[in-house]
């Protein structure tokens, strides 16, 4: 029998998989083809109130300067080496964020996820990162499900699931809490 244990969140990294969820859940937006044949990924405001994005949810690149609805497409190689490029800078900033808290991989993961999709200033100020320094992990998982609102809608809620709503951060939570919970 193998007795699993946290390891310190300095000395982890996101894993494949993880970096496959994030894209995945991020999704691609609105495709064409160009005329060799090469997919291009457009800009695009994913749910009323967002920002504009890019491939797998990139709001920003590298240098800083914001995706605008003006920029031209790019290709689907480009969309991941964005994120990855993007998702390191997180990364840096998420282990910074938690001094000497240990976690488990899938915990990491999931918690990098969130960071991903909501910013490393609400993860900074997110009341999972003080519970996590306080080593209440299943109370971090329980915190997650705070984290529904999108453009000032609550997206549990059924009226807000339209076209454009915002269904898809509440169903997201839901796995991150669901995955965090099995990690325990």
């Amino acid at each position: 029998m193998s007795v699993r244990q946290r390891i310190a969140v300095a000395l982890l990294t996101i894993s494949a998989a993880g970096l496959a969820t994030w894209t995945a859940s991020e999704g691609d937006g609105p495709i064409s083809m160009a005329q060799d044949g090469t997919e291009l990924l457009h800009p695009y405001i994913p749910t009323a109130g967002d920002v504009p994005t890019i491939g797998h949810g990139s709001t920003r690149y590298e240098d800083g300067r914001r995706v605008t609805l003006q920029d031209p497409p790019i290709s689907r190689e480009r969309a991941v080496q964005l994120a990855r490029n993007l998702m390191s800078g997180d990364e840096r900033q998420f282990r910074a964020s938690l001094p000497g808290v240990e976690l488990y991989p899938e915990e990491y993961d999931l918690y990098l996820d969130f960071v991903g999709q909501f910013g490393i200033g609400n993860w900074t100020t997110s009341s999972m990162r003080w519970l996590l320094i306080a080593g209440r992990y299943r109370d971090a998982c329980g915190a997650l499900l705070n984290w529904r609102f999108q453009g000032g809608r609550d997206c549990r809620l059924p009226q807000n699931w339209g076209p454009k709503g915002c269904k898809g951060v509440w169903t997201r939570q839901l796995e991150r809490h669901a995955a965090c919970l099995a990690a325990q």
